[in-house]
């Protein structure tokens, strides 16, 4: 990847563009990050770039993570993530990386954790289709089914859409655009909606389809 910075869902409005058409964007407030530490073929086999996002209070840091802090001479961070840029020697630590890195028209990969939502049945997580809700299926009208054969195979396949945990799942949507930065602020409008709810952290990076 070329570009990449941490960022907090703000949340949905929508844009004009110079035709009057309407734009919806989601919100991001997109750093600034600070470069914490660069992994090195040396020293680790593989070469990335470690960035922090939001910032901690010392007292909420400990001793490895304080003195790891201290080394970029960055103060401590909630959220840290490694990129593997094509040219990871162009930052160097303490690097201060803004939403100025992107520009209008960019098109990013935005990756997040969706919504929980709970303990769901098979409807409300596959989309399964409901009993007839009239005469003679009484109270099973949104139960999943038969789950097998009896006699054979006798068990449960694996794989089988059951009920269970919804949501809360890390989700990329790709080739998304961006319709608006706010340098000053640390905006970015991204076109369409991202996962996640208001608040999350998200990452955005620079996706390999070209405009």
């Amino acid at each position: 990847m070329k570009k990449g910075i941490i960022g907090k869902k703000i949340g949905m409005t929508q844009i004009f563009d110079e035709h009057g058409k309407v734009i919806p964007v989601t919100v991001i407030e997109a750093g600034p990050c600070v470069v914490v530490q660069k992994k090195t073929l040396d020293n680790d086999g593989y070469e990335a770039v470690q960035i922090g996002f939001g910032d901690l209070k010392p007292n909420k840091v400990n001793k490895p993570k304080s003195g790891h802090f201290k080394k970029a001479d960055a103060a401590p961070k909630r959220t840290l993530k490694e990129f593997r840029f094509d040219d990871c020697s162009a930052y160097n630590l303490g690097d201060i990386i803004k939403a100025d890195a992107f520009e209008v028209g960019d098109f990013i990969d935005v990756c997040g954790t969706s919504k929980g939502k709970g303990f769901a049945g098979t409807i409300k997580r596959y989309g399964n289709h409901t009993l007839k809700a009239s005469h003679g299926t009484g109270p099973v009208a949104r139960h999943a089914g038969s789950m097998a054969g009896a006699s054979d195979p006798s068990r449960i396949p694996k794989g089988k859409k059951m009920p269970g945990h919804m949501g809360g799942e890390r989700v990329t949507i790709q080739n998304l655009v961006i319709a608006k930065i706010d340098v000053e602020n640390n905006l970015i409008a991204i076109k369409g909606a991202i996962p996640g709810p208001k608040g999350g952290v998200v990452t955005i990076t620079s996706s390999i389809k070209k405009a």
